[in-house]
């Protein structure tokens, strides 16, 4: 994504009921109009970008998070991790007035981590966050979240987090990434109905759709749905001691994961990497595509 000439703004620390708050009002009716509340036209629109001050890899934190998705304790950081630290900026740029888009309601639909080099345990890191115009897609228009690490000045993980926003598409725009294909491999993992709470507690990631049957129904889903990252992450413990400590995981999310639930896992060597995959036990229905390559 090329560099944008926008206002980087500071993320000072806060969160919870009120951010989620600040997430819902412009989706509700008749609220959603208030000025204030409002969510600005995409026309004009050209970017956002947000930046936290110093933060230190805490080791209860990363052991939290490595239990929930299934990774070994270590003393340098799950790949996918980082994006814990760069959540809060993400909710950030969402609950700007300027974002055009309401946070609520906007659909993850792909995700691409690279990790430079094994992020350590007690390392101080830099982290921001930003997003360019939106762009076309065939459902809708879409947003890029690019996030960067940085260690003492060296840049050691980044990633990009692209989310749908459904409405007037254009049939002629790209509608995502191509993965090849990881038939399962008999592997089946068994979700119990609270992971999205489980999940939420470590992560920040409170979105209703995730934590419980009325909340998730109250959004149109039957019953709450798994985190897309937290299948990302369960997926790279999968593979996390064939992984080298330069690599690049990218993924696409594709039908929901229902809580409680089972899914099957999927695997394929390829020539610079692995594809990899999760699906419905029972029918083969999709839920995520994803490959990886040695860097």
């Amino acid at each position: 994504m090329p560099e944008m000439a926008v206002e980087t703004k500071t993320w000072s620390g806060g969160g919870g009921a009120s951010t989620l708050l600040k997430a819902a009002l412009p989706s509700l009716p008749v609220v959603g109009q208030l000025p204030g509340v409002k969510k600005a036209s995409p026309k004009g629109f050209e970017g956002l970008a947000f930046t936290r001050p110093t933060v230190t890899v805490e080791r209860a934190h990363v052991d939290a998070y490595a239990r929930v998705c299934g990774f070994p304790t270590k003393d340098v950081v799950p790949l996918p991790y980082p994006h814990m630290l760069a959540f809060p900026l993400h909710m950030a740029i969402m609950t700007d007035p300027a974002f055009p888009a309401p946070a609520i309601g906007t659909v993850h639909l792909e995700n691409s981590i690279t990790g430079h080099r094994p992020i350590r345990v007690g390392e101080a890191l830099d982290v921001s966050a930003r997003v360019g115009a939106p762009l076309p897609h065939p459902k809708g228009t879409i947003f890029e979240f690019v996030t960067e690490v940085h260690a003492g000045g060296e840049l050691v993980w980044e990633s990009t987090s692209t989310y749908l926003r459904r409405g007037r598409g254009d049939e002629n725009a790209s509608g995502g990434s191509v993965f090849p294909d990881a038939d399962p491999t008999g592997i089946v993992w068994k979700l119990p109905a609270d992971l999205g709470r489980t999940y939420a507690g470590v992560s920040g990631d409170a979105n209703p759709i995730h934590l419980y049957p009325l909340t998730a129904k109250a959004l149109g889903f039957d019953r709450q749905i798994a985190h897309g990252m937290w299948t990302m992450a369960r997926c790279v413990a999968a593979l996390e001691n064939r992984l080298p400590g330069a690599v690049k995981v990218d993924v696409a999310f594709k039908k929901p994961v229902f809580l409680p639930g089972s899914v099957a896992f999927g695997c394929r060597v390829l020539d610079d990497g692995f594809a990899f995959s999760l699906s419905n036990p029972r029918n083969g229905a999709p839920h995520l595509a994803g490959r990886t390559w040695a860097l």
